[in-house]
């Protein structure tokens, strides 16, 4: 640790010899935000490149705890996250290759790690202070991970039997194994949480009213989920018509968590999955293992638009599940009581939505029939406000609404999660919870008592080679199909051995390094241009600073009488060092910058 200034380094000392600093900068923490695409796109803020080079380093143990600091639950992340760090990731930009399989490494150090590794982690006095936090899935026990570190005394009120949510009760086993979500939930809950299951809040019999926990907690969090079914919008004669008394309809989460409690379900030789998420793939998967004959996936647009992972759609492909886009549901046939069918309208792609997919327009006069015996709805989940007692103001989705400070309408009750943001993903659902864990906790107190900082750490030597930028992207080895399609329980990804995560983890750019030319000692002599493998050292007259701090736009210039300096740009720099060997008067430093907390 350091203090938070700047050093006190004479320009051009040796790494060696400069000391490891904290700041408050806002340009250095703008730097770290605009330069770690994935640290900056992922929603709990996990420090990607500290945990990648830590398993370079086999430091598999200390990589579980750089996630843990953020992510929570990283033996499950590394599972099942919707990695929107990959997405981001500089080594998946044009001309890059792909992305570097940030998820799969998360799960490496989890998985790799000592079996006896002990966490430490640091604990605050306990402050006197009681929450109560109405829910234990993902934002729930994150919330309460971090509210019980900073000393305050958490209960968790769960109706379940036992803990977990969605993770427990709406993902398969195949994809996330219940002895890693067990291992996991203690980890985070282990520092004195209390977990009272089989605990509905409500005001029938036998139930916790709200007005119960408001008098007895300082605070209430509301971490509930999405755990209501999405109706399916039909037309005609099925616009008003109830489908869950029709037999062979099924309602994808509710078909999930029924299976989850113990119940037996049985499908029909073809199934047909209305809805394009990720529970729609978990339910046609877990159909194709009941023994379905047929499984199709119907959505709306095309299938490039499925906001789900490649992997898990070629994963479900290869178990046999057939996907069919670019049709809508307007009606359903039935003999009976009994489905037979769907009815469908044919689709064509329409002008660009935000978000970067394309509207499906619907073609007149394009009705079709195809046969099923089941169908599954996964359109999607809503917020269910019964239990509340309390009346508090809703958004015109129907989840509750919440200030800056993640208070609702009600003094002294918050909430996180998708029963605020609605249906999402579970590092969404991870990171909210947290950031309303520190708004709870300075309302409490009536302070904020952490703060973000960037920690500085001068590196002697480059840490990567360039012949890492030519190692190919490190697959997951998976499941023979007859072992896994034999039950639902049967992990499909069998996770990177040592070697393929070595590899892999070589391939990170390790963007967090900063490289820097000492103006006052460059002599100008372009030898580290002549050698950067890409254009990402320029002449500059100057460099605009955002309003974020962050540094903007590099005012490049070809006229040696304006340059002010010799300029490193992040933005196209691939950490290879080839400039720092080849500078004849070593100016150029390095620099490992990682966002942090400190206490105030």
């Amino acid at each position: 640790m350091g203090d938070i200034k700047p050093p006190s380094n004479a320009p051009g000392t040796p790494a060696a010899e400069q000391r490891e600093y904290l700041s408050d900068d806002p340009r250095d923490i703008g730097w770290v935000k605009q330069n770690v695409p994935c640290q900056t796109a992922c929603p709990a803020g996990t420090n990607v490149p500290v945990y990648i080079r830590e398993i370079i380093e086999r430091q598999f143990g200390r990589s579980y705890e750089t996630n843990r600091e953020a992510n929570v639950l990283p033996g499950i992340l590394g599972r099942i996250c919707s990695r929107p760090c990959e997405s981001q990731c500089r080594h998946g930009w044009p001309g890059n290759g792909e992305p570097v399989a940030i998820c799969h490494l998360k799960r490496v150090a989890a998985d790799l790690k000592d079996a006896g590794h002990r966490i430490t982690e640091r604990l605050y006095s306990p402050t006197g202070k009681r929450v109560a936090i109405v829910g234990a899935g993902p934002a729930g026990v994150a919330a309460a991970h971090d509210l019980s570190l900073l000393g305050h005394d958490v209960v968790i009120f769960e109706r379940e039997e036992r803990a977990g949510g969605m993770l427990r009760y709406g993902i398969p086993e195949f994809r996330l194994p219940r002895d890693t979500l067990d291992i996991e939930l203690h980890n985070a809950l282990r520092l004195g949480v209390q977990m009272r299951t089989g605990a509905e809040i409500g005001n029938g019999e036998g139930q916790i009213p709200m007005a119960k926990l408001e008098q007895d907690f300082d605070a209430v969090l509301l971490a509930t989920g999405c755990m209501a079914a999405s109706p399916l919008p039909l037309q005609g004669d099925w616009e008003k018509r109830e489908l869950r008394g029709l037999e062979g309809v099924e309602y994808g989460l509710d078909f999930l968590v029924q299976m989850h409690r113990g119940v037996k379900k049985v499908v029909g030789k073809r199934v047909a999955v209305v809805g394009a998420g990720f529970t729609a793939l978990d339910c046609a998967r877990v159909a194709a293992r009941l023994g379905a004959q047929e499984v199709t996936i119907h959505i709306r647009t095309a299938e490039e638009y499925i906001p789900v992972t490649q992997e898990e759609i070629f994963e479900a492909k290869r178990e046999g599940v057939r996907i069919k886009g670019l049709r809508t549901p307007v009606g359903l046939t039935a003999e009976g009581n009994r489905l037979t069918g769907i009815e469908f309208v044919q689709n064509r792609l329409g002008g660009w939505r935000a978000g970067g997919r394309r509207q499906a327009i619907p073609i007149e006069g394009s009705e079709f029939i195809e046969p099923c015996d089941t169908i599954i709805i996964a359109i999607g989940q809503q917020t269910v406000n019964d239990f509340l007692g309390t009346r508090l103001e809703l958004d015109r989705w129907g989840n509750v609404r919440v200030g800056e400070d993640g208070m609702t309408s009600h003094k002294g009750i918050f909430a996180a999660g998708d029963y605020v943001n609605g249906a999402s993903t579970v590092i969404q659902a991870v990171g909210h919870g947290r950031q309303v864990a520190k708004r709870i906790d300075a309302w409490l107190m009536g302070r904020e008592r952490r703060k973000q900082v960037v920690r500085i750490v001068p590196v002697e030597q480059p840490l990567r080679e360039r012949a890492f930028d030519f190692i190919p992207r490190q697959h997951m080895p998976t499941a023979p199909l007859d072992e896994r399609m034999k039950d639902g329980a049967h992990e499909v990804e069998l996770g990177l051995d040592d070697k393929l995560a070595f590899e892999e983890a070589k391939r990170c750019y390790l963007c967090n390094l900063r490289y820097q030319i000492d103006v006052d000692r460059c002599i100008f002599c372009r030898a580290c241009i002549e050698v950067a493998p890409r254009n990402c050292i320029k002449l500059v007259r100057g460099v605009e600073v955002n309003d974020d701090g962050a540094y903007g736009k590099l005012l490049e210039t070809k006229e040696w009488n304006q340059v002010g300096a010799i300029w490193i740009d992040n933005n196209e720099c691939i950490r290879c060092g080839q400039c720092f060997k080849a500078c004849p008067v070593q100016c150029i430093s390095i620099s490992r910058c990682e966002l942090t907390e400190v206490e105030v």
